[in-house]
């Protein structure tokens, strides 16, 4: 039987992989070919030789415990705080009180409707439904968004929604089914259900920070073993979610049990691992550690799509008397969403907290609402024998459950996740702006002027004949020109947005440098987040078509994260978060290398390749004025620290100096090493000698 297990599983993953391509191929959704694929596995199982294709069960433990925690942390991870915080609102409202919203109207427009057409289904039943099938699937729409082109802010709320809906439609589901499975409505029952959301909520916030910085400071702790980097993020996911289910069922006050939501907890923990724990693993780890992430969670959500798809046919109630329930279901469905969208969002569009979201938008986070595998967690999770006086029917309500349940969800796959470009074109959220079609055809341009270079340069080394050359040559410069002509003729000389163009291009060269400096260990955390804040605000504001900055000695604030450690530093008493004078110094420096980088870069431009894009030179010069000054005021400030701290700036120079050179030898004698130059034994007998001149090295600068 074990045997069986397994080979079902690789059998999956094998499946999985040939439907992935076969997706890439005919441009289709990979997660609803994976559903339907899985849905056709069950008929073929009945064969005896492939028998074994069913022998792995999507049960609720593998789902909630092994596959949920995986998907949560990879879509978590990647989440920038601060861009969330800027969406706070629209996010939050949408994930609580949207989601609410929606359960009710389900529950009590699904009671009547039902009962108009002869389906006596009782009013609790329907607001666990309600529950279930409100919570949005941030993975199998994600994809969608990102693929055909939807802004960067709508994926971001639809995302930051889908993430924290998860922990409130699962809060509503066990607060419900608790109250069912008692079999008292009363208020003080109510209140009790109500109480237990809110700890849920709160708690689970409280404990997933907990976890997410005591995770981040053994990421620390373990230094250069990436290993153990990496096994700590694994951890993270999956101890948060089963630690937090452990205490909830010890955590009692006032004999009221506490019970935290597992997903909120995880969710939290994962997106402070991603923006605080991130910055403090060894060089080399964080691009690796975004590939194994991305890797596991693609074995995981194809593990779970197929498998729904098997679960699909295996748990649904007989066809003819399912379709007129799932029919209703999926219309009053739809209509609760849109009732969670329109008002929600046009209140928060009224109070001006935030930047406005447009009526497209809304219809597209309405109709673009799929569900996926929190739906069926949560009907798996529902005790067979759950019933209720009113209940009359020969199936259970958990047979009911599943089979409406998995109705909806073959319907937003199979008609809204193919819709969703059509959709998206019709509403014209994928047409790009002003500043964008600008950069289109300029990047358009840069490109073909790169093959125009590159077939200079394979002829000049005898690579193509003068023939080819010539063809490919005369191919290339007519698109060029094409693409330059259609720019005047569409945009004009684009002027207005040059200077945003460029300086979103310098800062992010600036950024680019800045985590090379902080990877080769010249500049602590601390340093580098403080002038990674600075870079990030200034891209924020030239990407919306503000200044730049609004002073030339603009103080910045720190970001979310810095400041939620300082709040926690101040309540332990711990020590000051400020900079040294010696970071101050280091942080003033490498500020200023960044600086003159970028002068001599935006000097140089006009005898590059880049001269197709950059071609505005007023632009071009006020942006390197700009830099000028910014550099000069920063050159004031190191001249400043000198001053005051003349011995300890010339100390560290020395220890950086020592700290370079001996990296130098080092790198130089791996790379003898490694390319067999030298042999092992000479390579230790050198190891030996550059151990015993960093000895003299430590002495000799003291």
């Amino acid at each position: 039987m074990n045997l069986d297990v397994f080979l079902s599983l690789f059998s999956l993953i094998l499946i999985s992989l040939v439907v992935y391509v076969i997706a890439e191929k005919i441009k289709f959704p990979y997660t609803v070919l994976l559903v339907i694929v899985g849905s056709l596995l069950v008929p073929l199982s009945s064969i005896e030789s492939f028998s074994f294709i069913t022998s792995l069960d999507l049960t609720p433990e593998l789902l909630f415990f092994v596959f949920l925690p995986i998907l949560i942390f990879e879509s978590a991870y990647n989440i920038k705080i601060d861009d969330m915080l800027a969406n706070i609102r629209a996010i939050s409202l949408l994930a609580v009180v949207g989601l609410l919203v929606s359960t009710a109207f389900i529950g009590v427009a699904g009671y009547y409707v039902f009962n108009y057409f002869g389906f006596h289904v009782p009013l609790m039943v329907m607001l666990l439904f309600g529950a279930i099938i409100s919570a949005t699937d941030p993975v199998a729409v994600l994809a969608l968004f990102k693929q055909y082109g939807a802004p960067k802010r709508l994926t971001l709320i639809f995302e930051g929604e889908s993430l924290f809906n998860d922990g409130t439609a699962f809060a509503a589901f066990l607060v419900i089914l608790g109250i069912m499975s008692s079999g008292e409505t009363h208020w003080g029952v109510l209140l009790d259900g109500g109480l237990d959301f809110c700890i849920m909520l709160f708690g689970g916030v409280l404990f997933g920070l907990f976890m997410g910085f005591l995770f981040s400071k053994l990421i620390e702790w373990v230094g250069e073993y990436e290993h153990l980097e990496i096994t700590l993020t694994l951890l993270v996911a999956h101890f948060t979610f089963i630690l937090t289910e452990v205490i909830s069922e010890h955590i009692v006050i006032a004999g009221h049990v506490m019970q935290f939501s597992p997903i909120i907890a995880t969710t939290v923990a994962s997106m402070v691992i991603g923006n605080f724990g991130r910055y403090k693993m060894s060089s080399g780890v964080e691009e690796y550690m975004e590939k194994f992430w991305e890797y596991f969670a693609f074995i995981a959500n194809s593990l779970v799509f197929i498998l729904m798809g098997l679960l699909f046919v295996e748990k649904s109630i007989s066809l003819h008397i399912a379709v007129m329930p799932i029919a209703i279901a999926i219309v009053v469905v739809m209509i609760g969403r849109a009732v969670a969208i329109y008002p929600v969002l046009g209140f928060l569009n009224l109070t001006k907290k935030e930047e406005p979201i447009p009526l497209r938008w809304m219809h597209l986070l309405s109709w673009g609402s799929l569900r996926g595998s929190l739906a069926v967690i949560m009907v798996l999770l529902i005790p067979d024998d759950l019933t209720l006086p009113q209940w009359q029917y020969a199936f259970s309500i958990k047979e009911f459950l599943a089979a409406i349940v998995i109705g909806c969800i073959y319907f937003t796959l199979l008609v809204k996740a193919l819709s969703i470009e059509k959709v998206i074109n019709f509403l014209k959220i994928d047409a790009l702006t002003e500043f964008e079609n600008v950069g289109y055809f300029k990047s358009k341009a840069l490109i073909f002027d790169e093959v125009i270079g590159t077939l200079d340069r394979l002829l000049s080394e005898k690579k193509i004949t003068q023939r080819l050359y010539s063809q490919l040559i005369k191919i290339y410069q007519q698109k060029h020109d094409e693409v330059m002509r259609e720019f005047h003729q569409k945009i004009g000389d684009g002027r207005k947005h040059s200077e945003r163009l460029l300086r979103v291009f310098v800062l992010g060269t600036e950024k680019a440098k800045l985590q090379e400096i902080y990877r080769s260990g010249e500049i602590n955390e601390k340093i580098y987040k403080k002038i990674l804040n600075l870079l990030d605000i200034q891209m924020k504001r030239v990407e919306k078509g503000q200044p730049q900055l609004k002073a030339i000695n603009e103080r910045f604030p720190v970001d979310m994260i810095e400041g939620v450690i300082n709040f926690i530093r101040r309540i332990l008493f711990l020590p000051s978060p400020l900079l040294t004078p010696q970071e101050l110094y280091v942080y003033y420096r490498v500020q200023y290398k960044l600086l003159k980088d970028a002068i001599v870069q935006l000097k140089n431009l006009p005898n590059t390749s880049l001269k197709e894009i950059f071609d505005d030179a007023e632009a071009l010069q006020k942006t390197i004025t700009l830099y000028q000054k910014i550099a000069k005021n920063t050159k004031r400030n190191i001249n400043l620290m000198i001053e005051e701290n003349y011995e300890l700036v010339t100390a560290y120079n020395l220890q950086q100096g020592k700290k370079t050179i001996l990296l130098k030898e080092q790198e130089t004698l791996k790379y003898l090493t490694k390319n067999e130059i030298i042999s092992p034994k000479l390579s230790i007998m050198l190891q030996k000698e550059l151990l015993e001149k960093e000895t003299r090295f430590e002495q000799f600068i003291h």
